[in-house]
């Protein structure tokens, strides 16, 4: 019992001195612009469709079961409220977090193990070429630049996606619709939402190129290291999602 806690602090601190080393090396040149902006690409350009699509579905059927309940209080006239907020505040960046984290996170994760399974990153530090700095950092950066374009992206289709429900089931008319989800919406509704994904992000990609960068024993760890990736990223994402928003109440409200 003692050998598991031991180990689970031992790797809390080693994913710590990792995340801060990243922070540190961020601001250090060389900055990678070239490697960063293809990961940008890898990572938020690849991952459109499945936000696009999961978007517009979540958003469909949350209007659904809205609808469902609000009909029952002759609310209907409610149900565009209820769907950009509950988009927009509540579990669209957390979706689009996990949908990143299950694309991305485990791409990263297999990508960076099957490097150091093969001695490629060995062979960068033999050429005197910074691995952590154009490996890890340029990674990182990318998830935290496109995770809040990517959790926009989700808002809006799901946006669409439950307009195009209520146009089907209440003929409502678009400008009635958007009219009652932005009315009573101000930019404090829209910002920390959207700004918690830069840490959502950071956890995505730090825990994965962890988990890939420090990957061993071969095959085997490539695929290890590509489900852990998916699995703790997932975890770390919901407990910091719960944290996030009881402070973003307390300093709101306050």
């Amino acid at each position: 019992m003692r050998y598991w806690i031991a180990a689970f602090f031992r790797s809390v601190g080693e994913v710590g001195l990792f995340g801060l080393r990243v922070i540190r090396d961020t601001f250090r040149r060389p900055f990678e612009l070239k490697e960063i902006i293809r990961q940008i690409f890898e990572i938020g350009w690849r991952t459109c469709p499945l936000i696009l699509v999961s978007g517009f579905a979540l958003g469909a059927v949350l209007a659904l079961q809205t609808r469902a309940s609000m009909q029952a209080f002759g609310a209907e006239s409610m149900i565009p409220q209820a769907v950009s907020y509950g988009l927009f505040k509540d579990i669209g960046p957390l979706i689009a977090a996990l949908l990143v984290a299950g694309r991305a996170g485990a791409g990263i994760g297999a990508e960076l193990a099957g490097m150091r399974v093969t001695e490629q990153i060995d062979a960068l530090d033999a050429l005197a070429i910074d691995s952590f700095k154009y490996l890890v950092v340029t990674r990182v950066v990318a998830c935290v630049i496109a995770m809040p374009i990517l959790t926009t992206l989700l808002d809006f289709a799901g946006l669409l996606g439950g307009m195009a429900s209520d146009l089907l089931a209440l003929h409502m008319s678009v400008r009635l619709f958007l009219n009652d989800a932005f009315g009573t919406m101000g930019w404090v509704d829209y910002i920390p939402p959207i700004a918690k994904t830069v840490v959502f992000g950071f956890i995505i990609g730090t825990l994965s190129c962890y988990l890939g960068y420090t990957a061993t024993q071969g095959a085997a760890g490539v695929g290890r290291a590509s489900k852990r990736s998916v699995v703790f990223s997932s975890l770390l994402v919901i407990l910091a999602d719960a944290v996030l928003v009881k402070s973003i109440l307390f300093w709101y409200s306050g």
